[in-house]
């Protein structure tokens, strides 16, 4: 009994520790939370900093690359992307961080909505994955990718519009995204999306800003009577800045046919463009000649592959071609290019280069039409100088004729003076035919030929594409229509005719280049095919002895060679000038 009532008691013993084995449980728990309480806090801290770091630019590009960089750092992935939809429900555009541009490149095309990044441009709701290949709407990585299992992704919404979509794979340690990492990203959409609102507002202001400034300078220049050509050549450059274009380009029609002829050029290549004569019938330029409404296309050298263009010329990626006037009057077609691999353009973008297209042709005609104001007040001073002429100078003169003529009646017993005042008489008829010789040019000299040397180089390359099975590209620089005399014109048709018909018959080539320049004191020609060149032993073509004949006549010189890599070169050179005096 006393060994009982003093001996150790193990209930005793097991109850007094229960206490303390909860106690340590709580407190285990309550470490725990304050844990997950300091990550929660730093996780609010992150999502802050990246509100604050997408807020603090205006610049769009910018702030699209900072959105994708705060995404991944938030819920600690390896790769992230942000697509941008474009109207027609496609990825547009599409910024990716986490992967180096040597994979970029070697994946290629940058995805165009496909698979799970469709789904979420259909759907546009969070989507969380632990293994991307297992859903249904899985098609699979090109060629390159790096492998990708798990994945979040969740659009990004400017008010109510869906501007895109944000893409995460890959979180670090193996792990799946939990809901945690879905709220945080849905909050920083949602943040994204008046970032980009801010940034879309200060682009705007900022475009309208320099449209405002462009066309004020635009019409201040064409209103001030400077050279309409320089004044395209200036259009084109301020398309180009205004745009971030890559190659801008204005064709002009030339002739009645509407054939169009690029007038002005800035950017890439800009120097080989000017006076490419541009094919009528299927192209995208002629199209919009005709219809007056502008033509998007995303990857514009894989329109044009049947269209003329030199093997050097740049590969063009997206584009956007504007007519320059109204529907019934189109004054010319402007082209807006990017390079292949650079990004389309922006809705704004086009938007806001179609409504400075349409003042600058506003000016333009406002301008045209004072031209022709100023024209017409030279017309009415010839007219008047003619009437002057005719009704004042040659009465005069003719009545003073006759006053004398009656004089030598009377002069029969002096025979010295009668021969002087007839020498008089006949010098009054001359004048009077001077006179009335000079009428005639100030009413006629408005009346010429309005078909110049460039449409009819245009006419004669067309009439020679039905021979040849395709048509020839024609670049045409200098003043062509105005510093080329018309017997240096004729000659130089002749011997495009005759060179173009050779290609036919002897090269069997699939491609010509025709180039017509026109400098101040020479006018040039080259035609170079791709053909089987001169046969070895080729001494004399009556053709050629032709054109070689035509170049002399003029002074000028001819000569013909081997082209590279193959084909032949024909070069046709008169000096601007007065023909020489034939060897007595």
């Amino acid at each position: 009994m006393a060994q009982h009532a003093h001996g150790p008691d193990k209930n005793a013993g097991f109850a007094s520790s229960a206490p303390q084995l909860r106690l340590d449980t709580l407190m285990e728990e309550l470490q725990e939370q304050v844990q997950r309480v300091r990550v929660t806090q730093s996780r609010v801290h992150t999502l802050l900093d990246a509100v604050l770091a997408i807020g603090s630019d205006l610049d769009l590009d910018v702030v699209l690359n900072k959105i994708v960089e705060s995404a991944i750092h938030l819920v600690d992935c390896r790769y992230g992307a942000l697509g941008v939809v474009g109207e027609e429900g496609g990825i547009k555009q599409f910024i990716t961080v986490g992967i180096d541009a040597e994979t970029i490149e070697r994946i290629g095309h940058y995805p165009h909505g496909e698979g799970i990044l469709g789904l979420l441009i259909r759907d546009p709701r969070a989507l969380r994955l632990a293994d991307l290949s297992e859903h249904p709407d899985s098609v699979g990585f090109p060629s390159g990718h790096p492998p990708m299992t798990t994945f979040l992704g969740t659009p990004v919404q400017v008010r109510d519009e869906v501007f895109g979509n944000l893409y995460l794979t890959e979180k670090h340690g193996g792990r799946p995204f939990d809901a945690d990492d879905e709220a945080v990203l849905r909050t920083l959409g949602t943040a994204a999306g008046v970032a980009i609102a801010n940034a879309r507002l200060y682009d705007d202001a900022r475009r309208r800003e320099r449209w405002l400034a462009a066309s004020s300078e635009l019409t201040r220049t064409l209103l001030s009577g400077a050279d309409p050509g320089a004044v395209l050549h200036s259009f084109t450059a301020t398309v180009r800045e205004l745009s971030d274009a890559d190659l801008v380009t204005l064709a002009v029609p030339v002739g009645d046919a509407g054939d169009l002829v690029v007038e002005a050029a800035a950017g890439v290549d800009a120097e080989h463009q000017l006076g490419l004569a541009l094919p009528g019938g299927t192209s995208l330029a002629a199209k919009v000649y005709s219809s007056g409404e502008t033509i998007v296309s995303p990857a514009l050298d894989d329109r044009i592959r049947d269209e003329p263009a030199p093997a050097s010329a740049p590969r063009l990626g997206s584009a956007f071609l504007v007519p320059l006037g109204t529907r019934d009057r189109v004054r010319g077609v402007l082209q807006v290019a990017n390079l292949q691999g650079r990004p389309t353009f922006p809705d704004a973008t086009v938007a806001m280069i179609t409504g400075f297209a349409d003042h600058a042709a506003l000016a333009l005609e406002i301008a045209e039409h004072r031209r022709e104001a100023e024209q017409l007040l030279v017309l009415n001073d010839r007219d008047r100088i003619a009437r002057d002429l005719h009704d004042l100078a040659i009465q005069r003169l003719f009545a003073s004729g006759l006053s004398l003529q009656s004089v030598l009646n009377r002069l029969s017993d002096q025979p010295e003076t009668a021969q002087r005042v007839r020498r008089v008489v006949e010098d009054l008829d001359d004048t009077i035919k001077v006179v009335r010789s000079t009428i005639y040019a100030l009413r006629e000299s408005d009346h010429a030929d309005s078909a110049g040397l460039r449409a009819r180089l245009v006419t004669q390359i067309n009439r020679a594409a039905e021979t040849l099975g395709f048509t020839p590209a024609l670049r045409m620089s200098g003043l062509l229509d105005t510093s080329v005399p018309d017997q240096h014109a004729e000659h130089l048709l002749a011997v495009v005719r005759e060179a173009l018909s050779n290609v036919a018959r002897h090269a069997g080539a699939t491609a010509v280049e025709v180039s017509a320049e026109a400098t101040r004191d020479r006018l040039r020609l080259r035609v170079a095919d791709n053909g089987r060149g001169l046969a070895p032993g080729t001494t004399r073509r009556s053709g050629l002895a032709n054109m070689a004949t035509r170049a002399e006549s003029l002074g000028g010189t001819f000569a013909v060679c081997d082209g590279s890599p193959s084909g032949t070169v024909l070069d046709w050179s008169v000096p601007l000038g007065p023909a020489p005096a034939p060897p007595s």
